[in-house]
């Protein structure tokens, strides 16, 4: 917060270097977009920029049990209950992930470029974003402030994916309104092979719970667990040589794919369906949308489970 300058200063200052201020001004244009076309809160965030000099501005680490995709929750003022555990210093990160596995937990940690303190403080636009292409800042915009509108504590897969719903609606939005057909069908296209992506690692996790609900021995349960993993990377694979041996998914595969991986993408994912329902209910119409939204979140969390998650 300490670092924070207004972007139009930062823009105007001739030492800026021009790749910053193209994208500052990207930046100006989608937070006004973000207000004026999909009702998201015209406040201080994401109208000043703030360098922090190194790649993320916080490390993750989520962790599940050994046989189970359910994630540990750790609990803070404020915010309430989240499947993770923030670390401003990566190797305070790493400490705390080692002590997890040798208590037998899979565990995952990941540096994190940006996030929302839900309306507490202006939001800054971070260094750690200028490497991402518009159509990513705008994603990260239109998702953090949709959590400074709407927020519920103990409820991260209701938070997630209604930002991840109306991030994905406000991106095809913007940028019908700038004619950019072509990056909308590039859009598009990545969408629809993350739905395949999300597929199968959705059907893994499935596999997994029931395994994980057999009572076999724990020994072959390791050994099924660690065939059903090998079978989602080899159904990776064999899904990216339709796509030419390319995919900008790798990341998630790259590492040692575990529990707590899959219970980190359903966080943001597996509600997304029905807060799409929700939207298409409204006829489109944003305002009627979070109207409708805000109704769900007076229900107690199983009624909203049940109506936007199905019952878990």
């Amino acid at each position: 917060m300490s670092k924070r300058e207004p972007i139009a200063r930062v823009i105007e200052n001739p030492a800026t270097p021009s790749d910053v201020k193209t994208q500052l001004e990207a930046v100006a244009q989608i937070r006004d977009f973000a207000t004026h076309r999909l009702g998201l809160p015209d406040n201080g965030s994401y109208r000043s920029f703030a360098d922090l000099g190194g790649p993320y501005v916080v490390w993750n680490v989520v962790a599940a049990p050994e046989f189970s995709v359910d994630p540990k929750e750790w609990c803070y003022p404020i915010v309430g209950c989240v499947a993770y555990r923030g670390y401003f210093v990566e190797r305070r990160a790493r400490r705390f992930a080692d002590d997890l596995k040798r208590r037998g937990f899979d565990v995952t940690v990941g540096g994190v470029a940006a996030y929302s303190t839900l309306g507490h403080f202006d939001d800054p636009i971070l260094n750690t974003m200028l490497g991402w292409s518009d159509v990513e800042l705008a994603s990260i915009i239109f998702h953090e402030l949709t959590h400074q509108m709407i927020y519920l504590a103990n409820d991260a897969d209701f938070n997630e994916a209604l930002a991840t719903t109306v991030e994905e609606e406000g991106v095809r939005r913007w940028l019908e309104s700038l004619g950019r057909e072509r990056d909308l069908e590039r859009y598009r296209a990545y969408q629809q092979r993350f739905a395949k992506v999300l597929g199968l690692l959705t059907q893994a996790r499935n596999e997994l719970r029931t395994l994980y609900a057999s009572g076999i021995d724990p020994e072959r349960m390791r050994r099924d667990k660690a065939a059903i993993f090998a079978a989602l990377r080899q159904s990776y694979s064999d899904l990216k040589q339709q796509w030419g041996g390319k995919a900008p998914f790798d990341g998630m595969f790259e590492s040692d794919i575990n529990n707590a991986n899959l219970a980190s993408i359903a966080t943001y994912y597996d509600c997304v369906p029905g807060f799409r329902r929700e939207l298409e209910a409204s006829a489109g119409d944003l305002g009627a949308f979070y109207a409708r939204v805000r109704r769900l979140a007076q229900l107690d969390q199983r009624q909203r489970d049940a109506l936007l998650c199905g019952a878990r």
